[in-house]
């Protein structure tokens, strides 16, 4: 009991450190990656021609594949109408040795699927079907709660601020039978409204899915089908569908998906939320998507958008704060570089994407790589990518003098500092445990500066300085923090992350307090456990107490009985989030719901293990039992409140099944 409660505790402080990797993430998993900072000025620069963005890629990704682990990838760069560079680097099959084909190669693009959801949505407004600012309810053949008397709306849901909580299950399959339809899914998966509409930024894949419903319902097509008819086949994207299992006649093109190139290839991903990020196409395919758009609408003799609502759609469709990321009708909309970047990235677990969009020069780039790389390395190489190219081809502008510090750093930087939770977060059901238990840090420092996480989806911290009233830049960059009040919560917002923000954490849901109660309420069990077995040893020779030993003896069995029970809770409950150590999503579906209700009730005898453990602990008092038996009861009982503490507050106790 001892080895099986130290190793799933282990896998349990393992998987919330992994919590960082919680969709939270453009996909299911990880997190979207929102557009980069800029780069410091001065870099040289070239010309975009194909000669030599084919030499700068040749330099580049060979290299970052090895050096990642990771198996191959594709990209496509078009410019002025035509398609400017595609190339394949590495494998779309590691064993059999296929090369990545950007005309032939299917990839997984995940959430920059959400582009074709809001183009299609954007052609119904155009006709009239849809209105961007009326009570998405109107559309739908069921209900969505309205919160401090305000409807959701179309507009929130391209903005990420319909308000909806987070949520994992169901959302990823690898087994094609029962697989939920979208509809099935919006209905037994409802998501709670944390915020209300149109105020606090929440990356949603429902609320994605809830627009690509409505499109069905408005239009009388299937999904699927209408995307395919007014989008995929006048673009001539004939290696592109979003059908789910993939149709017979695309698995032979589809790239096998790696955690790592040295490893074996994972089942082929079925995303349930099939409008936020259900797509597989060719980078060829992807590349008349973009040339649309960047048309206005146009590819050829076909028209997509009209021009207007082309040029409405990658317009803003909300106000952000001067110089920071916004959303523009779905693309996220920022300055890079002194130019206007619209772009979407896309993560499954195995496949990773980045489109972005460059209205002004008439350029676009996109690139998908079919693994994770070793420690997570694709999205530094994601990241670097897209800054190289800008950095290599529009470098950012001169700069100005630097803005001086404001003078009122160091009073303000303790006004920011404290812990902070993502706005994108689960909150009712089991895995609310993890956003308890891991938290973002800003810490005030003693020149005035502070120190904050870094970029999203890249690991490490960053130091700012103030510029101005709670406006915080990037000392080594352009990232800038903003610190404001919403609903009266401290808030945090980021320049590079329009699909999130930051919200002080209170003091009883604070990750210190939690993370403390766990560890130092684990320990104390495995300490019992451990002394059980010697503690007849311990106690041979002491003549003292034996006429008070059948008693204690029979309280010190219920003691460790109680121990027992939460040992087996603790245990159980890590088996149960130790998937998220390895990415393995598609665990958690439908099928887990008879093991959740079962740990769920399995709560009961923690509770009742608790309360023996304060009547045993009055019991050793009222029968004046030897002093050390008295206080190491009380150390006990305490990790048994603990236990009961995290799982009222981790939401292991509750009865939602819907997480």
């Amino acid at each position: 009991m001892v080895r099986v409660l130290a190793t799933s505790v282990a896998a349990l402080v393992g998987a919330i450190v992994a919590a960082q990797a919680l969709p939270g993430p453009t996909g299911p998993v990880p997190p979207p990656q929102p557009l980069h900072t800029s780069a410091p000025s001065g870099a040289a620069t070239h010309s975009l021609e194909s000669n030599d963005l084919a030499a700068w890629l040749d330099g580049m990704i060979p290299y970052a594949l090895t050096n990642g682990d990771i198996a191959g990838g594709v990209v496509v760069v078009v410019k002025d109408g035509r398609v400017l560079l595609e190339k394949g680097y590495g494998y779309a099959d590691v064993a059999r040795k296929v090369a990545m084909d950007p005309e032939t190669t299917m990839v997984r693009i995940g959430s920059t699927s959400k582009l074709f959801t809001w183009t299609a949505v954007m052609q119904l407004v155009e006709q009239g079907k849809l209105d961007l600012d009326r009570d998405v309810d109107d559309y739908l053949d069921f209900k969505i709660p309205h919160k401090e008397g305000k409807f959701v709306t179309l507009r929130d849901l391209m903005n990420h601020k319909a308000g909806f909580e987070e949520g994992l299950k169901d959302i990823l399959a690898t087994d094609p039978d029962g697989l939920e339809s979208t509809e099935q899914y919006l209905k037994q998966h409802p998501r709670p409204l944390l915020f209300a509409p149109g105020e606090v930024p929440a990356y949603s894949n429902y609320g994605a899915s809830l627009a690509g419903y409505i499109v069905q319902r408005v239009s009388g097509e299937t999904y699927e089908h209408y995307i395919e008819n007014h989008i995929l086949l006048p673009l001539g994207m004939q290696h592109t569908t979003f059908e789910q299992p993939l149709p017979p006649r695309f698995r032979p093109s589809v790239s096998q998906g790696y955690m790592t190139a040295s490893g074996p290839p994972y089942p082929y991903e079925l995303v349930v939320t099939r409008p936020a990020g259900s797509a597989t196409a060719t980078a060829a395919d992807i590349a008349q998507f973009m040339i649309a758009q960047l048309q206005m609408g146009r590819l050829d003799d076909h028209q997509i958008l009209s021009a207007g609502t082309a040029q409405l759609m990658q317009s803003p469709s909300e106000t952000g704060l001067p110089g920071f990321g916004t959303m523009a009708h779905g693309f996220f909309y920022d300055i890079h570089n002194g130019r206007i970047v619209i772009g979407h990235g896309g993560d499954t677990v195995l496949f990773h994407t980045e489109l972005d969009l460059l209205p002004q020069e008439n350029v676009g780039i996109c690139y998908t790589f079919n693994s994770r790389g070793k420690n997570n390395a694709i999205y530094g190489l994601r990241a670097a990518l897209f800054d190289g190219f800008m950095n290599r081809y529009f470098p950012a502008p001169a700069r100005s003098v630097p803005m001086p510090t404001w003078p009122a750093a160091v009073h303000d930087a303790q006004d920011i500092a404290g812990l902070y939770q993502s706005s994108r977060r689960v909150e009712h059901g089991f895995l609310s445990l993890f956003y308890l238990l891991q938290q973002s840090t800003i810490a005030a420092n003693a020149n005035g500066t502070i120190t904050a996480p870094g970029a999203p989806g890249l690991d490490g911290d960053a130091t700012f300085r103030e510029v101005g009233p709670q406006l915080w830049l990037d000392v080594n960059g352009t990232r800038k923090l903003a610190l404001t009040h919403v609903d009266g919560v401290k808030t945090v917002i980021d320049s590079e992350d329009p699909i999130s923000v930051l919200q002080a954490v209170p003091f009883l849901r604070s990750a210190p307090l939690n993370l403390t109660v766990l560890l130092g309420s684990v320990t104390i069990l495995i300490w019992s456990l451990v002394l059980w077995p010697l503690a007849p040893l311990l106690r041979r020779g002491d003549r003292a107490v034996i006429a008070i030993q059948s008693p204690v003896r029979r309280l010190r069995l219920w003691l460790r009985i109680a121990v027992a029970v939460d040992a087996a809770y603790l245990a159980a409950w890590a088996l149960l989030l130790a998937p998220i150590l390895s990415s393995q999503v598609q665990v958690y579906s439908f099928r887990l719901d008879p093991v959740v209700r079962t740990l769920q009730c399995a709560g009961l005898p923690v509770v009742a293990a608790a309360c023996v453990g304060v009547w045993v602990a009055w019991r050793m008092f009222k029968l004046d039992a030897p002093w050390l038996s008295r206080i190491w009861t009380i150390v006990v009982v305490t990790a048994l409140l603990g236990i009961v503490w995290l799982g009222v507050m981790g939401n292991l106790m509750s009865f939602n099944l819907n997480y």
